[in-house]
């Protein structure tokens, strides 16, 4: 867990507390404040989330090439497979 992450969980659990005041005082911009606080430390949490998960490239890098150098002709089925999908997706179908 990195600081992005730490910072996201404070931010929306700090988010949460105000969302909760304006909601008791009925003051809808403390509320409205507060989902906006929680909705940032959502984001910031996944961002962290990500961050974590692909740190280390490397060992995954190595695996591709290697997989691409023992078996050539099903590395070019997937990438054609792959653009074929990306330009349906791109042309809307």
């Amino acid at each position: 867990m990195n600081g992005t992450t730490l910072e996201g969980q404070a931010q929306s659990v700090a988010g949460s507390v105000k969302q909760a005041v304006g909601t008791a005082t009925g003051d809808n911009s403390i509320k409205a404040r507060g989902a906006s606080d929680q909705l940032v430390g959502d984001a910031k949490q996944v961002f962290g989330a990500a961050t974590d998960a692909i740190g280390n490239p490397g060992p995954l890098i190595d695996k591709a090439r290697t997989f691409a150098r023992d078996r050539p002709w099903a590395t070019a089925a997937l990438v054609g497979t792959i653009a074929l999908a990306v330009f349906n997706t791109l042309r809307g179908k």
